[in-house]
């Protein structure tokens, strides 16, 4: 039996859905694309200035033909990242500005080569089925930081990649990134290793940018991933309930835009809300009531068959310390247990704001506890104790026995060195470390036995020429972070 987290009665799931289409509806969605509005226009929705009212009937049509599951691929074509079902996958989180200082402990601007060091840890790490675009590099032109960030992840990582644009040029440069990666615009279609994040500006409005990006991606049948950010109390309703369902508005449409710019393009049902602290006027990313949010708008997009994502596995904390391990892995928890396909997050603290290789390396030892949760309790033996104690009796050797060699390996995690399960005095005799401090030790040989991906001369120099160009339109010279 696998565990399963659900916070909503299915008559609660029906009446969220049956208000977001009445939001669509009245007051409508703000739409500030034409395009997008004459696309919405032209199937039967009415256009009142900037404002699109958009029928129930409309936008259950278009979703009727998102893609129930899709799958993301490696560099080599295979098949890594299932959207679909119950399956859960982990990346670190996305677009932090500052990294953490493992030796000074300072948030400072993140560079192109900090973001190197995060794709190089989290690609020795198995717990990160697909790598992301970390961090925003103040060393890099803010007119061609996405399609870099998406570089250099090409340069030193073969698993998939959750990213996201800032223009609608570099969308067009990105994907051309990924076609010379995979072989072709045709071949990224049929195999796509990217998703690429599109978020609403809440409450219920679509940019000119984020409402072009979604047709475009549909057009490229290039996969999207909608990021709605309600914040319950400020820009979204105080109760968690009605944070829900106003995501819920918020991603029916944008998948109506979506669907009918590419009639059964591959986009997810995901987001970041947060609840608004009334005391501060921060956005508690590791809040348990953040994660309820995202366990139940997840529970919705499962009611649609939709695949799902949502963003967890992330702390408020500035350092990586208690406060961070507490929040990062109830969190992580929760979103594994509702069975979220993509959860985004980890290694961020400071509300998203930072990131940490350090904490990355913390962070997918609690998310390998929760994948072993989620296995559950199985019955690898025949006899479920009986048989073992008929070759022991009651002398309690079962270190012995051949299935304890044989089993214990699948029944326990056996966490890395970052997970202190020693005694005192092999602790001590270790350097008497916390957990961040055996984390940077972690960290460190990971970057020392790490290789970079071989690519096909062809492939480097076509990146490389592509970049070169928008590097130097933008008025840089190098290539920051690449050697």
């Amino acid at each position: 039996m696998r565990p399963k987290l659900e916070l909503l009665e299915p008559e609660l799931v029906d009446r969220v859905l049956g208000e977001a289409f009445e939001l669509i509806m009245n007051p409508g969605v703000k739409v500030q694309s034409l395009e997008a509005r004459e696309l919405l226009a032209q199937a039967g929705a009415t256009i009142d200035g900037e404002i699109a009212h958009i029928p129930e009937t409309l936008a259950r049509q278009q979703l009727n033909t998102v893609p129930h599951e899709f799958w993301v691929h490696d560099r080599a074509g295979n098949p890594a990242v299932h959207y679909g079902g119950d399956d859960v996958h982990f990346d670190p989180g996305s677009s932090g500005v500052q990294i953490l200082d493992a030796d000074t402990l300072e948030h400072r601007p993140a560079q192109a080569v900090d973001l190197v060091r995060l794709i190089k840890t989290a690609e020795m790490l198995p717990q990160y089925a697909a790598q992301s675009t970390a961090v925003v590099c103040d060393d890099v032109p803010k007119s061609i930081g996405d399609l870099y960030r998406l570089f250099l992840v090409l340069w030193y990582s073969d698993k998939p990649i959750v990213t996201g644009s800032f223009s609608a040029h570099t969308t067009q440069v990105m994907i051309d990134l990924l076609a010379i990666d995979g072989g072709g615009r045709d071949a990224l279609q049929a195999k796509p290793r990217a998703v690429f994040d599109v978020c609403p500006s809440p409450p219920l409005n679509w940019s000119g940018f984020a409402s072009q990006n979604l047709i475009d991606l549909a057009r490229a049948g290039v996969p999207a991933e909608i990021v709605s950010m309600p914040l319950a109390g400020a820009t979204a309703p105080v109760t968690l309930i009605g944070a829900i369902t106003q995501h819920a508005a918020e991603c029916i449409s944008g998948m109506t835009i979506h669907q009918l710019a590419g009639r059964g393009s591959p986009i997810v049902w995901g987001g970041a809300p947060a609840i608004f602290d009334m005391r501060s006027g921060a956005t508690p990313m590791g809040a348990i009531e953040t994660a309820m949010i995202d366990a139940a708008y997840a529970q919705v997009g499962k009611s649609l068959s939709l695949p799902t994502h949502c963003y967890l596995s992330a702390s408020d904390g500035k350092l990586v310390d208690a406060q961070a391990g507490l929040e990062s892995g109830m969190t992580a928890l929760v979103g594994a247990l509702a069975g979220v396909n993509m959860i985004s997050g980890a290694g961020m603290i400071d509300f998203l704001v930072c990131q940490s290789a350090e904490k990355l390396v913390i962070d997918a030892e609690g998310i390998a506890m929760a994948q072993r949760l989620l296995r559950g309790i199985g019955t690898p033996t025949e006899a479920l104790a009986t048989a073992m104690f008929a070759q022991t009796g009651l002398k309690g050797e079962f270190l012995k026995l051949k299935d304890t060699r044989r089993l214990f390996p699948q029944e326990q995690y056996l966490p890395s060195k970052v997970i202190d399960r020693g005694s005192m005095r092999a602790w001590q005799a270790g350097g008497s470390l916390d957990a961040f401090g055996r984390a940077k030790t972690r960290v460190q040989e990971l970057l020392a036995v790490y290789r970079r991906p071989a690519l096909a001369s062809e492939v480097e120099q076509a990146l490389v020429a592509l970049v070169r160009r928008e590097v130097q339109l933008s008025g840089l010279q190098d290539l920051p972070g690449v050697p």
